[in-house]
């Protein structure tokens, strides 16, 4: 068994992230940052940017780009959806079964765990009309019909395309090696079953630098595709989306655990990671680190805090600390 790695490096992550009701600090949450130049290079940091970590969900546009590479030929929307954590809507359940369906497959080949979609007005829909959680409902069904009609073009068997010996999990392992410049040597299970593979702050920030800069190939072909479509990366309804329709080039993810990762068009590579994985400071955090690089947005003013209420009214602001960025300017 893998010895455990030591907790030692959250204990170097300073507290970024504020919780203040009523002018008084309620909550705190610590977090590293990382940010890299269009070399690949660390250019700022706070916190244990080199440690290991999981970052989870972030890499789908990674595991695109190495379907992509073995041969999975899809539509833009499709492929956007591949490298998603869908929120649940209509277009999203739609849009795997028409991945499976090109791979000549059903639902019934997914082995996501069943769950009901992320999004409010989705789940709610759906729990009406359906009752019952299912797999292709789960965030993660775009990616697994992505695997499985990676694996189905290629003649590899369908049973065990999660299991990390497995071609369609060997090609990913090495195109995050490649894209971010680290093995990732520790693999655990995610929570849709698939492979999660670990590597630093720096490599992830590293890695959608470079994705977003790509010329061509197919890091390109996976950039162009999220950019066309975000809303089948993410959802209608979410952050992430509003990211992607406010900066031109932008390319982003998000991941369980509080990690999401940012690149720019001009090369640059941003990763975020909450300490204790806490969702409501990621977007925060990551709004707040674009504005201290310099990216000018309403949509980002609007993201670097959000309200504390109190009896449904604003009574505070959840906010990265004051000075709490500097060591990015």
């Amino acid at each position: 068994m893998t010895a455990p790695i030591s907790p030692t490096p959250f204990a170097l992550d300073p507290i970024v992230v504020e919780v203040v009701r009523n002018g008084l600090v309620e909550s705190v949450h610590h977090a590293r940052v990382a940010v890299t130049g269009a070399d690949g290079s660390l250019i700022a940091g706070i916190g244990a940017v080199d440690a290991p970590m999981y970052p989870r969900s972030a890499l789908k546009p990674l595991q695109a780009v190495s379907m992509v590479g073995q041969g999975l030929d899809l539509p833009d929307d499709l492929l956007a959806l591949v490298a998603a954590s869908h929120s649940g809507e209509d277009i999203h359940l739609d849009g795997s079964r028409r991945i499976l369906a090109s791979a000549g497959l059903t639902e019934d080949a997914l082995q996501t765990p069943p769950d009901w979609p992320v999004d409010d007005e989705a789940r709610v829909d759906y729990c009406r009309r359906v009752g019952v959680k299912t797999p292709i409902a789960m965030n993660c069904s775009g990616k697994h019909a992505g695997m499985l009609a990676t694996a189905m073009s290629n003649g590899w068997s369908l049973d065990d395309y999660r299991d990390p010996a497995h071609p369609v999990q060997l090609a990913a392992r090495d195109v995050i090696a490649e894209v971010s410049g680290e093995r990732p040597d520790r693999v655990a299970v995610d929570g849709c079953g698939a492979p999660a593979f670990a590597i630093s702050l720096v490599a992830l920030a590293r890695s959608f630098g470079r994705i977003a800069a790509a010329a061509g190939g197919d890091e390109r072909r996976v950039a162009d595709a999220i950019r066309a479509h975000p809303e089948m990366t993410s959802g209608t309804h979410r952050d992430e989306y509003d990211l992607h329709r406010a900066i031109p080039g932008l390319v982003t993810k998000a991941g369980a655990e509080g990690v999401q990762a940012v690149g720019l068009a001009d090369g640059r590579g941003i990763a975020v990671k909450v300490g204790d994985g806490t969702p409501r400071a990621r977007p925060v955090l990551t709004a707040a680190v674009l504005l201290a690089l310099g990216l000018e947005h309403p949509t980002l003013d609007a993201q670097a805090s959000a309200p504390v209420l109190g009896h449904g009214e604003p009574v505070g602001a959840i906010a990265v600390r004051p000075g709490a960025l500097d060591p990015l300017r």
